[in-house]
């Protein structure tokens, strides 16, 4: 079932036994529009496992178990903003980790005294807390 919340954002109420979701609470996916390239990123980025790689839709999960953040593969939505921004908080130098990143694909906007600004490579908005 669909439904919407009072600014129209779609809510997937699912209902009990379905497999994707087993073992995740009551909470059980952040879904996201996004491509496949974006769940490895996210998946790397954070160091959790991939869970779901179907299709081109995917999903990660804390090894720690709780939901899952999944991304639906195309057709993509065309963007209107960013309405969502993850914050990430460095572990250790905030200037290496941004590299780390970047390198596994992610595009530095700015750096000013206590965040660094960048984006994923779907062009989502992200922030690095130093």
């Amino acid at each position: 079932m669909v439904l919407a919340d009072p600014e129209g954002n779609e809510l997937c109420v699912i209902e009990p036994g379905n497999n994707f979701l087993a073992g995740c609470g009551f909470l059980g996916a952040v879904s996201g529009d996004g491509s496949q390239a974006d769940g490895y990123f996210w998946s790397a980025a954070l160091g959790w496992p991939l869970v779901w790689d179907e299709n081109e839709e995917t999903a990660i999960r804390s090894p720690h178990g709780g939901p899952k953040l999944t991304w639906g593969g195309p057709p993509l939505m065309p963007k209107n903003g960013d309405r969502v921004r993850f914050e990430l908080a460095a572990d250790g130098d905030p200037h290496a980790e941004a590299e780390r990143l970047a390198g596994l694909g992610a595009t530095l906007v700015s750096a000013d005294a206590g965040r660094i600004l960048l984006r994923d490579p779907d062009g989502n908005a992200f922030e690095l807390r130093t």
